[in-house]
């Protein structure tokens, strides 16, 4: 268990230290290499202000945005978010400057476009340095996977016989693409246009599919873009979130309303075309980033670490076979088919909370009261609930003409290890109401 909550979080500071499948071209060594000395902005995986802020040992400022701030003070509690940050309180960092506590760019734009919300300033007083390591929910398919196995004795004879329909119908329906992505990870190059149409049909049968190209763009974009804005987000320490936020809201109608990954599978003309209207110098390299990166974060998110790149195809094999070689993809389709089920309101607490609750024994014995979304260090940082060696106050905000937050009334709630309640309409992906519970916001990945 605990090694896959360790393969689950990287720290930045260190080495790359995942074991991965064997056969593949570039290791995860070679890529953080690669991405550090040769993306503009890759200086900054390893030294962010976030980072900085968290080893530092002081006391770390956060930005929490609530769409409830009377059930806070009724309740005088917090309640927790899943998500990207499986069970903490989701936040992003403020900077403490003589003006005051200045947002950062994903704070910034939390504040702009959810003007219906109450901005809150949290105090983390840490009893030590904390550990710089984040969680990457792209690599969390094998715990998924595990929690269902516990768990699955909940579901009804139906329900079960859904979940195999529906898992068996998106394997068979990517399957092809499964075995291009991994040809291209063992180093075996197809063209980019034509992998990316592959990955647009496939994401169509396998929503994962959809948030690792989100992903892998994000990535690509934070990276490598060179505004004006970014290099001015650079100069703060951070990578400019503002990138792909405009990307997903452009990429797909309604996503303001349904923060939805699952339909995010844009083909090769529409991706070069929505890269190009964000930054026309990356448009012409952004396809063959997403062919090499992409096939290389499929073979290490989906495949157990024992297993062949080069040897293993999923065109012709059962079920049972992927399960015991690709258990991280496997958990991934589990757990999205499995909030689509009518019962989700009910079976929801069960599921995410199992998790929840090994994610913050993993916290506390790491020594991080704050764990963050370590796909990058991006700004997306989290309160742990259960930290026993760490001290927590929460005020209202007071946002100047000058952007700065100041703390006005403080609130005397508490932190509290209760998920907030999550919905989904049938077949309608992703989406979290955090009005169901005091105090928890929408994390937008996951």
């Amino acid at each position: 268990m605990r090694d896959e909550w360790d393969h689950a979080h990287t720290d930045y500071t260190l080495p790359a230290q995942r074991r991965l499948p064997a056969s593949l071209a570039e290791s995860e060594s070679d890529w953080r290499h690669y991405l550090e000395r040769s993306a503009p902005n890759g200086w900054l995986i390893r030294h962010n202000a976030m980072t900085e802020a968290l080893t530092s040992g002081q006391p770390m400022y956060l930005l929490h945005i609530t769409r409830d701030i009377d059930a806070i003070r009724t309740s005088r509690e917090l309640h927790v978010s899943t998500g990207c940050l499986v069970g903490a309180l989701y936040c992003s960092p403020l900077a403490p400057q003589r003006k005051g506590l200045r947002p950062h760019n994903l704070g910034a734009y939390l504040l702009r476009t959810k003007p219906a919300t109450t901005p809150m300033v949290v105090e983390v007083i840490p009893d030590a340095p904390i550990r710089p390591k984040g969680i990457d929910y792209l690599h969390l398919g094998a715990i998924h996977l595990r929690t269902y196995q516990r768990y699955q004795h909940l579901l009804t004879p139906d329900e079960h016989n859904q979940l195999d329909r529906t898992v068996l119908a998106g394997l068979h329906g990517a399957a092809a693409f499964f075995d291009v992505a991994l040809r291209n990870a063992a180093g075996r190059a197809t063209p980019a246009p034509a992998f990316i149409d592959q990955l647009s049909d496939a994401a169509a049968a396998v929503p994962f599919l959809g948030y690792l190209y989100f992903e892998v763009l994000s990535e690509y974009l934070m990276l490598h873009s060179a505004t004006p804005e970014t290099k001015a987000c650079a100069q703060e320490g951070e990578l400019n979130n503002w990138l792909y936020k405009r990307l997903a809201f452009t990429a797909v109608d309604g996503m303001h309303e349904l923060f939805d990954l699952a339909r995010f599978h844009p083909r090769h003309h529409r991706l070069v075309q929505l890269v190009d209207g964000l930054e026309p110098a990356l448009g012409p390299g952004v396809a063959e980033y997403v062919r090499r990166r992409l096939s290389h974060l499929f073979a290490r998110t989906a495949l157990h670490p024992s297993q062949d790149v080069a040897a293993f195809r999923f065109q012709g094999a059962d079920l049972s076979t992927i399960q015991k070689t690709a258990p991280g993809l496997m958990g991934q389709l589990v757990f999205r088919e499995i909030r689509y089920m009518s019962r989700y309101r009910q079976l929801y607490h069960c599921f995410e909370k199992a998790k929840a609750v090994e994610a913050r024994d993993y916290w506390n014995k790491e020594g991080m009261p704050t764990p963050f979304n370590g796909i990058l260090p991006k700004g997306e940082v989290g309160v742990n609930p259960l930290y026993p060696r760490s001290s927590v106050r929460v005020w209202t905000a007071e946002q100047d003409s000058r952007g700065y937050l100041h703390p006005a009334d403080e609130i005397a709630a508490v932190v509290m290890p209760h998920l907030a309640a999550w919905w989904a309409p049938p077949r309608q992906r992703e989406m979290q109401t955090a009005t169901d519970g005091p105090g928890a916001d929408l994390a937008l990945g996951a």
